[in-house]
Order: C-alpha cells, then sequence, then structure tokens
C-alpha cells in the first residue's frame, strides 16, 4: 500500500468510526475466502459492511473519534464490521460467528461505549430498530382500535335490537 492509499484508507476508516451506530471487531484467521464473500454478502444485505482492517491503521483512524478506547482490540488479523443501526451488525457477526468457529468476536464500540464480546453478544440479541419501531406502532394503535370498538359497541347492539323486533313483527 502506498502512502497516498494509506492517508485514504485511515481518513475513511475515521469517517466511519465517527459516523456508525455500533463497530464490530472480529479475529478471522482460518476463514476461507467462499465463507468471507458469504460473510460480506450477509452483512450488505442487512446493510452493513465489514473490512479487513490493518491494525497500526486502524489505530491511527481511531484517534479523536468517541471509539479511541477499542484500539487495544486491534491485534492479529482482524476485520471490523459496521452498520448505521447499532444493532444489525453484532446481530450478523454472531450468527455468522455461530455457524463458523473461525470467526471470533473480540469486541467493538457503540459511540463512546468500548463492547467486550459479551456487550457485543447482548447488543445482537436486542431487536433493530425497525423492530421496535413496528412493536411502538401496535402498542399505540391497539388501544385506539379498543376504543373504536368500545364506542361501536352500543350501537350495533342497539341496530340488533331493532332488526331482532322487525324481523319478530314479520313472522308473526
Amino acid at each position: 500500500m502506498e502512502r497516498a492509499e494509506k492517508r485514504e484508507f485511515v481518513t475513511e476508516l475515521n469517517e466511519v468510526f465517527k459516523a456508525s451506530g455500533s463497530v464490530v471487531v472480529a479475529h478471522y484467521a482460518g476463514v476461507t475466502v467462499a465463507q468471507m464473500n458469504d460473510f460480506r454478502s450477509k452483512m450488505r444485505e442487512a446493510g452493513g459492511t465489514v473490512k479487513v482492517a490493518k491494525n497500526r491503521l486502524a489505530r491511527i483512524a481511531l484517534q479523536g473519534t468517541e471509539s479511541e478506547g477499542m484500539a487495544d482490540l486491534f491485534t492479529g488479523q482482524t476485520l471490523i464490521a459496521y452498520c448505521d443501526d447499532p444493532v444489525t451488525a453484532p446481530k450478523v457477526c454472531m450468527d455468522f460467528a455461530k455457524t463458523n468457529d473461525k470467526l471470533v468476536v473480540i469486541g467493538g464500540a457503540m459511540g463512546a461505549t468500548v463492547l467486550d464480546a459479551e456487550g457485543v453478544k447482548s447488543l445482537a440479541t436486542m431487536p433493530s430498530l425497525d423492530e421496535l419501531r413496528a412493536k411502538l406502532v401496535g402498542m399505540i394503535q391497539t388501544p385506539a382500535t379498543r376504543i373504536a370498538t368500545i364506542a361501536s359497541a352500543p350501537a350495533s347492539q342497539l341496530a340488533r335490537v331493532l332488526n331482532a323486533y322487525a324481523t319478530k313483527d314479520e313472522a308473526a
């Protein structure tokens, strides 16, 4: 890598560390090219990105960001997975790590909070932002539906009683 490429890579990583909802750092020693391509495609489908990080350049890119505390995670063969949604990258990484024991999640960061492997795992079990929004909308709509049902119940009961009297008179 030439010096200009390194500067560009550091600048790009710095922006990633500043803008991402969460960043996951993992060791990937022993992962085949096919497995890595599969992992990248799964992350891309979820809206995230996977990059193999040169440790020294990643540490330089971390300087001046909220996530600066995770610099000690960059040892050995590391990759970073990141996404704007704080839950997506950890979720995809943990799902892939379940089926492939060569990918070892060692930690990450969510804003200024540095996470260890257990922190990333617990973040992966949380519902995504879209799921939370759907639950919230469902909770808001449920009372409104109940109120509409209760408000229309007396009118429908009155209509049924009148209909019963009308059919009774016709039958007689």
